[in-house]
């Protein structure tokens, strides 16, 4: 909890983020008086031996890696039960807060943190590990705007020799996992190609290649299903960007890029062509003949203007030219469009519980004194629905859910749910009254480890977290943690 020291050392005084495994502080480092992140194993897993020995594994896997593009490991340890890995404090947005706030990025933007991220997972792969999860969520900005890869959680060591993995263990996200992933099979360095290519596609359109209803539905559209095109969805998008995303989704690891540092190499051509598609080095330079004239008696001089133009011209290419290099020493680093301006972030706002909301229920409640566990700041508690046994993830009404209150005044602009127990369809609604009255505000999502929905312009103050559909072969739902933002 905030204001617990671990290990004597570290004193958490912020939850910055929660998933199904794992919760994340910011904490200060008494000894050397500095802010770091500090991650923690949810205690239900604390004596699960192969949660554990994957904790400390990404400890010891991210340990070996010290890369510009790769959030630094510090220190690793237990405290009183608890497993904690302690990283270096990145002060700034993952990529998926970014595109919750801007949208779409500009193609050149885009471009660059896609190669920065590239760079990271490359000299990963060098280093023989796999990340498995690429996804925006891992993906931090610090203050210049470099990105930086992060949660190696379900990395694993990659056979150089062979380019394989454990085969038979489907691990990852559901938006961005790659075909032979979500399949059981084989896993190398083009699983990780598949899942930037992924990223790249969300950055420059604001959304993810396929979606569902669930983890197996999404899954098997990435398994059978042709990607959508870039350009379909984003007409200003460069042909050569949008085939490098395509070979990047390629359904047989085969045919994408060989390995990540090809990737890579073909984002700088990118950029460089883009850049200089702007500055136009082809461009003819068109001379207006002149008049001919009769002959003099006397020898003309010779005009200037032809030696002048031919040296303007060769200045303007030395300046592409120096452009050019500079361009590409500044690549992967910072990325100027989102740096400057930074958009405004949006407020916290407290939540408190009110009730649980079943009112096609027998008895018009479902675990009501739970709802408090949905908004106490601890990931470990959790309100949860009942269980049902419908098919296919019914739940033999309309929905079931909660109710919060949201402090001040003013619609809220975002909640955020975390949940362990992802898969469940959910949406959210407002009222003015706690009891009814209620409207939608946001579509439905299917809600992962930690979900966010815009929402629609309400007074609120009071907001329904409304369950609808539970995945396939499970019978209740858990609500972690509700945050919200206006």
């Amino acid at each position: 909890m905030v204001g617990d020291l671990i290990a004597d050392r570290y004193e958490l005084e912020e939850l910055v983020g929660s998933g199904g495994m794992s919760s994340v502080f910011r904490a200060r480092d008494r000894l050397l008086d500095r802010h770091v992140a500090l991650k923690m194993l949810h205690q239900h897993y604390a004596e699960d031996g192969e949660y554990v020995e994957r904790f400390r594994r990404e400890a010891r896997s991210v340990a070996q890696l010290s890369h510009p593009n790769i959030v630094t490991v510090i220190d690793r340890g237990e405290a009183d039960g608890h497993q904690f890995i302690v990283f270096e404090y990145i002060d700034g947005e993952n990529l998926k807060q970014v595109l919750e706030e801007t949208g779409p990025l500009p193609v050149r933007d885009a471009l660059e943190l896609a190669l920065g991220v590239a760079r990271g997972l490359a000299f990963a792969h060098d280093h023989g590990l796999v990340h498995r999860d690429v996804k925006p969520q891992n993906v931090l900005l610090n203050g210049d705007g470099r990105p930086k890869v992060t949660d190696f959680g379900i990395a694993r060591s990659l056979d150089v020799e062979h380019g394989v993995t454990q085969t038979g263990t489907v691990l990852g996200t559901s938006n961005y996992i790659a075909p032979e992933q979500a399949s059981g099979g084989r896993v190398d360095a083009q699983t990780d190609v598949y899942g930037l290519g992924v990223l790249l596609f969300e950055l420059l359109t604001g959304d993810v290649p396929f979606e569902g209803e669930n983890f197996v539905a999404i899954a098997m559209r990435h398994i059978n299903e042709p990607p959508p095109s870039v350009l379909e969805r984003r007409g200003d998008v460069p042909p050569r960007v949008a085939a490098a995303v395509d070979r990047a989704l390629a359904k047989d690891p085969r045919q994408r890029f060989p390995s990540m540092d090809a990737f890579a190499a073909e984002l700088e051509a990118c950029i460089a062509e883009l850049t200089a598609g702007i500055a136009d080095p082809n461009a003819t330079l068109v001379v207006t003949p002149q008049r001919a004239v009769r002959p003099q008696r006397k020898r003309r001089r010779a005009s200037p203007w032809p030696l002048l133009l031919a040296l303007l011209a060769l200045l303007a290419l030395g300046v592409i030219v120096v452009a050019a290099i500079a361009l590409h020493a500044n690549v992967g680093g910072v990325v100027p469009s989102i740096v400057r301006p930074k958009p405004a972030k949006l407020a916290a706002v407290k939540l408190t519980a009110a009730h649980s909301y079943d009112p096609y229920g027998d008895d018009r409640q479902e675990h009501d004194t739970e709802v408090v566990d949905a908004v106490d700041g601890d990931p470990t508690t959790y309100w949860l629905t009942s269980r049902y046994h419908y098919p296919e993830g019914g739940l033999g009404k309309p929905g079931v859910g909660f109710v919060v209150r949201a402090a001040g005044s003013g619609g809220l602009k975002r909640m955020t749910v975390a949940t362990d127990t992802p898969g469940f369809t959910a949406q959210i609604k407002a009222s003015t009254s706690p009891t009814d009255g209620f409207q939608a505000v946001s579509g439905p999502k299917v809600v992962g480890s930690s979900t966010t929905f815009k929402l629609d312009s309400s007074d609120g103050p009071y907001y329904l977290v409304w369950i609808t559909r539970l995945p396939d072969g499970v019978s209740s739902a858990h609500v972690n943690e509700v945050k919200a933002a206006r």
